[in-house]
Order: C-alpha cells, then sequence, then structure tokens
C-alpha cells in the first residue's frame, strides 16, 4: 500500500505519495484550497485511485515544539479526512522546517522564484513524506 503525505497551507496542500514499496517519496501536484470540505473530497480521491494505506499530515510546530495556528489546521485536516476515509490510518508528522528545506534545494536546483512557488509545498510533503518512510525503517 502506497502513503500520501500533505503539507497543509492555508492557500494550498502539497501532496506527495510513495512508491508502492514505501521506500521513495515523489511530488503528485498542489492544491489551490477551496474549503475543507471540497479539500477533502479531492483528497479522497487520490486515496481509491491510488491504493493508499496511509495518509501523513504534516505538523507544523514552532522552533521550541510548541503549537500555533498553523498546527489548529493540520488536526482539523486529520479529523476532516479520519471521518472521509474509513479505515485508512491518518497520521501527523513533524514538518519543523520542511518549507526552508524545499526552497533551499530548489535554489540550489536553479529553479526560478515563479516556478518555486508552484511547486514548494509539493517538495515540502515529499520531504515531510520521505522523513515519516524513513522513520519506519
Amino acid at each position: 500500500m502506497r502513503t500520501l503525505a500533505l503539507d497543509v497551507g492555508t492557500k494550498t496542500i502539497g501532496v506527495a505519495i510513495s512508491d508502492p514499496l514505501g521506500m521513495f517519496a515523489q511530488p503528485v501536484e498542489t492544491i489551490r484550497r477551496v474549503g475543507r470540505k471540497k479539500d477533502v473530497e479531492r483528497l479522497a480521491s487520490h486515496v481509491r485511485e491510488r491504493e493508499v494505506g496511509c495518509v501523513v499530515v504534516g505538523l507544523p510546530l514552532k522552533t521550541d515544539g510548541s503549537e500555533g495556528p498553523s498546527a489548529d489546521e493540520a488536526r482539523r485536516m486529520v479529523t476532516a479526512l479520519e471521518e472521509a476515509l474509513d479505515g485508512v490510518n491518518v497520521l501527523l508528522q513533524d514538518e519543523r522546517f520542511t518549507t526552508q528545506q524545499a526552497e533551499r534545494a530548489l535554489i540550489g536546483g536553479g529553479v526560478r522564484r515563479k516556478k518555486r512557488k508552484g511547486v514548494i509545498d509539493q517538495v515540502a510533503a515529499v520531504l515531510i513524506l520521505q522523513a515519516y518512510l524513513d522513520s519506519r525503517g
């Protein structure tokens, strides 16, 4: 079964998926947010189409480990996904610094600013997913 990862922001959601063996993460898309219900419907279609067994949602903690409004939104997304995806495990994964790491990687790769804006959330989702996959051993 594949694993899907999400980098949930206020305007967009970065989506990444694992290979069938659960070893490597790859980007899927950046979803422009239109409302939690519609967003969850779109994510649920990814889960069904790609036979996903687990969804990992990035938990944006502050540098001191505390939670703020972004973490609250991530938790609300987890609850909505759990309700919509009967039988699919939905987990949280610490995502501190993933957006900054994604930005540095894209800059290092010579990706122009305009292009970075469209893919940075996908790259952050890849980093979240790869951290989760690596943590499982």
